[in-house]
């Protein structure tokens, strides 16, 4: 079984534990990333970076992050190298985040989908894979613009 990361802001903790208790009862390997003691001044951007980043390192093959929109929590995740985040709010959007775009990340908004919706987006999102075919070059675009951005980027940090 695949190992899953999980991981929300003080907006999302009642529906984080939701859908960790439904990939647990799945048989997934669940790491959490939030904090222990969800508080207002807790920072969505540190949960989701570093969520992202150990994707990214191969520690986990796929990460949900959850936040009040999904937004927010997109944003950041698609900073990191390599990453694709994208926000699902309905089944559509779950299943072509992996089958046309290869999302390693999917998130949710909890003040704007339901429990039911959102363990119908992470079933959803699970059990699509990437199609690749007429999808692959343009994920290969992402990829080539990422490595451009990211030359630019070093050859500042060089200087």
């Amino acid at each position: 079984m695949a190992k899953i990361a999980i991981g929300a802001d003080d907006a999302a903790t009642s529906l984080k534990d939701l859908v960790k208790a439904h990939l647990e009862k799945k048989g997934f390997e669940v790491k959490d990333f939030s904090h222990e003691h969800p508080r207002n001044d807790v920072m969505y951007p540190d949960i989701s970076f570093n969520l992202a980043t150990a994707i990214r390192e191969g520690e986990f093959e796929r990460g949900i992050l959850l936040c009040g929109t999904g937004i927010g929590m997109a944003i950041v995740a698609n900073k990191v190298p390599g990453i694709r985040a994208a926000q699902c709010h309905d089944v559509y959007s779950a299943e072509r985040a992996r089958k046309s775009n290869d999302a390693q990340v999917m998130t949710l908004g909890a003040r704007v989908i339901g429990s039911e919706l959102a363990l119908m987006l992470v079933d959803t999102w699970l059990n699509s894979e990437f199609e690749a075919g007429r999808s692959a070059p343009k994920v290969n675009r992402i990829d080539y613009y990422e490595s451009l951005v990211n030359k630019e980027n070093t050859k500042e940090w060089v200087k």
